[in-house]
Parts: C-alpha cells; structure tokens; sequence
C-alpha cells in the first residue's frame, strides 16, 4: 500500500492459491481515493472478483460496492469524470458563450439568426460535455437488444431470444469529438440523453433493451 499526496491510496495485489506462488508479474492495481465512494481497479480476474469486493466492503465499511460502468486506460480520465473534475456548464436562460468568428456577415438579419444559432450549438454541447479541456475518454459502447416489429415474417416477429448488436464510438477524445460534432451542428441538438450519460452518470458502457409490450427492461451489463 501506498498513500500518494492526492489523498489516493494504491493497493498493489499478487493473486496466489494452496497450489501457485502469488504472481507478482501480473498483479491487481487498486486505487481508492479517500473521501469519496470509488475505487479504481486494474487487471482483474472474475475469480477473483468476489474476494477483493467482500475485502473492499470491510474496509470501507459500506453495505455494498457495485460496479460503474466505466472503463477506460487513463485513471485520471475516469478520475475527472466522476469527481467532476473538470470545467462543467449549467443550463441558463441568460448565459451565452461568445465565439470568436473569423469574418463579418454579410447581411445583419442573416448575420444574428446565425450567430444565436452558434451560440445555442455551443451553449448545448458545453452543457452535455463541459466546457475546457475534457477527461480523455477513449470510447463508449452500447449494446442493443431488440425485437423484431414487422409482420411479414412470423418465424422471425415470434423469435423470443433479442437480436444483439454493439455500436462503439471511438476517439482519442471522445468527450472532446462529441461537443465538437455538436458545436459545429454535425450532430442534432439537443443532445440525446445516450451520448449525455456518459458525463452526468460517469459511465461509458451501456445497454439498449426493448420495452415494447411484455418484455421487461434489463440491468446494464457490469464492467470493472
């Protein structure tokens, strides 16, 4: 254990049984950082799981730990976003973000229906995503399970299993492509409640369940 001047404790765990030696090649990072309900954990194998959240429990002593949905390679990423470590935007009816332009218009009318239209653009993707530098989110991931609805195929409308699928957006900055495809009015505002979770909820795995007539919504699928 090691106690960083972040007020961030790292546990560095070698798993072993009655058969191996703890294998210190391959250990299990553990980052808790005190005063706040999270723990980070790197390389973490399913059977092993169980034991380092029953450990986890104890030692913070909470009733429970589940899982958040977040994973990417930048602890200080996944940091920022949960802790809301970066520079958030409220909705407000009198604030407006002034952008620079490059050029005048060319006719005044034309020229401030396109500027509010910029400024509202603007305004929408720095509510949903921030404004200034972002956490270096590299993808999220949404899994579909849906049905069938047409009516020319019985054999496939009567299928009772879902059909699955996975949409992955990818980015080096994933936060930072996003407000910019809003911004720049590649994408529809407002912003779709899919793409704003990833930073009002902190998490960046989600799964898509139809709720048409008698099929019940299911719990997102956990991740480390």
């Amino acid at each position: 254990m090691k106690k960083h001047e972040d007020d961030a404790i790292w546990i560095r765990i070698a798993w072993g049984d009655n058969f191996s030696k703890p294998n210190h090649l391959k250990p299990t990072y553990v980052v808790h950082h005190l005063h706040t309900s999270y723990v980070f954990i790197s390389n973490l194998m399913a059977k092993h799981k169980i034991f380092l959240c029953q450990a986890l429990v104890v030692a913070t002593r909470h009733g429970s730990i589940k899982d958040g949905h977040l994973s990417t390679r930048s602890l200080t990423a996944m940091r920022d976003l949960l802790l809301r470590r970066y520079q958030q935007v409220f909705p407000s009816a009198q604030s407006k973000i002034q952008q620079e332009r490059d050029s005048p218009p060319l006719h005044p009318c034309i020229g401030k229906e396109h500027s509010d239209y910029e400024e509202m653009r603007h305004q929408m993707a720095c509510e949903a995503f921030g404004h200034g530098p972002t956490p270096k989110l590299e993808t999220a991931v949404y899994k579909l399970e849906t049905r069938y609805r047409g009516n020319g195929n019985l054999t496939v409308s009567d299928r009772e299993e879902f059909f699955r699928g996975v949409v992955r957006f990818s980015s080096s900055s994933l936060l930072e492509s996003l407000r910019n495809c809003v911004a720049s009015g590649m994408a529809e505002g407002p912003v779709t409640p899919l793409l704003s979770a990833i930073t009002r909820r902190g998490r960046n795995s989600f799964v898509i369940t139809d709720k048409g007539p008698g099929v019940s919504s299911q719990a997102s699928a956990p991740r480390a």
